[in-house]
């Protein structure tokens, strides 16, 4: 009964803890973004962006993760024996980079609240495909174990993917020229004006 319980928790806390980190990298993009805006908007979003990053992280992401380190070490208590095995330890290794991550996200929050982050939006766009790329990995272990198989199923997992990351790439990018095409219009109507 206890396994049950902590895997019920665990994913719980997955669910938290993946929805924390896709949103907090999205907010990291609003706040890079926020200075192209004239002032008082770019003060005023910057700000808000702020307040909105530390929440969630503190709030929902932080405790989601610590959720599910705890749960997992209670499962891990329940059947030890899992340890010894290669699938185990190649997901443990994803974790470890996916904590990594989240501990980076920290860092960053720090240096947009101080306007030292080095990062454009097209960069964070691009690091917010990480944790997908990591979810994805560890369900595969998690279900398939040491029987992950490499035949076209998984060739059509990577393609769909690679096809997601190049839609949300395309995405914002139209997004982009779509704002810079409406930025000239409306420099155009005072010149067309005067």
């Amino acid at each position: 009964m206890a396994y049950s319980w902590f895997k019920a928790f665990h994913i719980i806390g997955i669910v938290v803890w993946f929805a924390g980190l896709f949103y907090l990298v999205r907010l990291f993009i609003y706040h890079v973004e926020a200075n192209q805006e004239p002032e008082p908007a770019r003060t005023i979003l910057k700000n808000q962006y702020q307040i909105m990053e530390k929440r969630l992280y503190s709030i929902i992401t932080t405790p989601g993760m610590l959720l599910t380190v705890a749960m997992a070490i209670g499962l891990l208590t329940t059947e030890p024996e899992v340890l010894k095995q290669t699938w185990l330890h190649v997901k443990l290794g994803f974790v470890a980079l996916l904590l990594g991550y989240h501990h980076y996200c920290k860092r960053l929050m720090k240096q947009l609240a101080v306007d030292e982050c080095r990062w454009s939006s097209k960069q964070l766009r691009a690091l917010n495909e990480a944790p997908s790329l990591m979810l994805v990995v560890i369900v595969l272990l998690a279900i398939f174990k040491d029987s992950l198989p490499t035949d076209i199923t998984v060739w059509v997992i990577v393609a769909m993917i690679i096809a997601m990351v190049a839609t949300i790439q395309l995405y914002a990018k139209k997004r982009r020229q779509d704002k810079e095409k409406e930025l000239a219009e409306i420099s155009q109507v005072p010149q067309q004006q005067g």
